[in-house]
């Protein structure tokens, strides 16, 4: 009976030692399994499971040829998921922390426009402020003007939500 060790690595696996390229495949194809990825945060997950920096070049270079990487159809997909949730100021600051560039950002955000915005605001400040129908008006609007604002909404927007959230409200509170 053998008592060997395992050669697995929970950080790196198998070994890595001898073929760092194969390591920085399999981690980076594990990350991918998980949701789509930037190349610079496949980038920083390599380098945090200390892949050398010229085995993580090489396949990411190799994952973005064949399409496994691709900032362009990240950010689109980004903004897709999270486009009802956030404004459009909080989707760009999410994806330039991700590393996508400027143009891809413009390009995601691009079929996004003022209208989406203003109704995905005007339905989130509904919905909270259905449930502060017991606060005073002004703290309803500094709440929802936070909220908002939190969101990544221009502050035209919000002034504008606000306003008619608010409003909206106002024959409800009399009577």
């Amino acid at each position: 009976m053998s008592t060997e060790p395992p050669t697995e690595s929970p950080e790196v696996p198998g070994d890595s030692e001898a073929d760092p390229v194969a390591a920085a495949r399999e981690i980076a194809l594990r990350r991918l399994s998980v949701r789509a990825r930037s190349r610079k945060e496949l980038a920083q997950d390599l380098k945090s499971r200390d892949v050398p920096a010229d085995a993580a070049a090489e396949v990411l270079d190799r994952f973005s040829e064949v399409g496994l990487v691709n900032d362009a159809a990240f950010a689109q997909e980004w903004v897709e998921s999270r486009g009802r949730r956030s404004g459009a100021a909080r989707l760009r600051q999410e994806l330039r922390l991700k590393g996508v560039a400027e143009e891809d950002i413009a390009d995601a955000l691009g079929g996004r426009d003022d209208q989406a915005d203003l109704t995905n605001a005007r339905e989130l400040a509904t919905r909270k402020a259905a449930m502060m129908k017991g606060l005073d008006r002004v703290v309803r609007q500094r709440r929802l003007t936070a909220l908002l604002a939190r969101r990544g909404y221009s502050s035209a927007v919000i002034r504008r939500v606000i306003g008619e959230v608010l409003q909206a409200e106002t024959p409800d509170d009399d009577g």
